[in-house]
């Protein structure tokens, strides 16, 4: 797909609206300004369709670089789909599984990296023969040419980076920035939830276990999702981040699931008043360990979460889940 950047820069995006999505259990109604971009090559079977939900198709420069990576990607059969300018990340997701015509479904962020151009052969292979598997993901490590700031977020806020498994592991670390399922099984499950704009990798996950499939990070599979490459900009996902958990939390507490660090088993849910006093602990421990950039983060969550609260006190919670 040399030809890939060339075929983007004239690209002819189609209302995302117009777009069907009949599989979808929890749809969200809203008209969707989004629109998208299907891209495949023309002597190609297509097994794989490569999904990336995108704001504005560039992420201050992070999105052109993933669309060279993915053009040098030594598996050929796959398609590209970009839906961009969609505020709900699931609609969007759901939006390229329907325009989608491979059998298995690979969702990027357009803030991924990816360093191996083996990355989608290697994702295909464990699926092929791997029948159990219903989500396998890749492992989020710190790119080493990171600038000292990148480094130091990616080392200190959990879930941003960890060290690679050498063997197929369970783990709830499968997350969107780079992960393989199978298309019929996605729409089996009800595809992505699109009435939460946060939360959406721990139901997909969990919706998938229920089928009595496998969740599982893949050994030799890399990639870097990359944070915000400064502070200002960290904090300000930070804050957006803790208001749209709490507007999960009002309204859709049903689908409020942990997110462990570590691979393995977790407990699945707790309730938020028994989350709440464990908030400052783990503040306490950020401090003690010296992890200042994730110190910094949840005070900006937080506040995020209480602004939401506070400024929707007297609204009484949708709950249509």
């Amino acid at each position: 797909m040399q030809d890939l950047e060339v075929s983007f820069k004239s690209a002819f995006w189609q209302p995302a609206v117009s777009v069907k999505r009949p599989f979808v259990r929890y749809p969200n109604k809203e008209a969707s300004p989004g629109y998208a971009w299907r891209y495949s090559s023309e002597n190609n079977q297509i097994n794989l369709s490569v999904v990336i939900p995108t704001s504005d198709a560039y992420r201050g420069g992070y999105f052109l670089k993933l669309l060279s990576q993915i053009g040098c990607q030594d598996y050929s059969n796959f398609e590209l789909i970009v839906v961009r300018g969609d505020p709900r990340q699931g609609r969007a997701i759901n939006t390229g599984a329907s325009l989608a015509q491979g059998i298995y479904l690979l969702t990027l962020d357009d803030d991924t990296s990816l360093p191996d151009t083996k990355t989608f052969s290697k994702l295909v292979a464990v699926m092929e023969v791997h029948p159990e598997i219903g989500i396998g993901g890749g492992n989020n490590i710190i790119p080493s040419d990171a600038s000292p700031f990148v480094r130091r977020v990616m080392q200190q806020i959990p879930r941003r980076s960890w060290l690679a498994v050498q063997t197929i592991t369970d783990s709830d670390l499968a997350e969107h920035p780079c992960m393989i399922m199978r298309k019929n099984e996605f729409e089996a499950m009800g595809g992505e939830n699109e009435l939460i704009p946060r939360g959406l990798d721990p139901y997909l996950r969990q919706e998938f276990r229920k089928l009595g499939k496998r969740v599982v990070v893949v050994p030799g599979v890399s990639y870097h999702h990359l944070p915000p490459d400064s502070l200002n900009k960290l904090l300000k996902q930070s804050f957006r981040n803790g208001r749209q958990a709490a507007y999960v939390n009002r309204n859709y507490p049903q689908w409020v699931i942990e997110t462990p660090n570590k691979h393995g088993t977790f407990v699945l849910r707790r309730t938020l008043w028994l989350r709440i006093p464990r908030y400052p602990l783990r503040l306490i421990s950020t401090l003690v360990t010296g992890r200042w950039m994730w110190f910094i983060y949840q005070i900006f969550y937080a506040s995020g979460f209480v602004f939401f609260w506070l400024t929707n006190i007297w609204k009484s919670p949708t709950n249509r889940g």
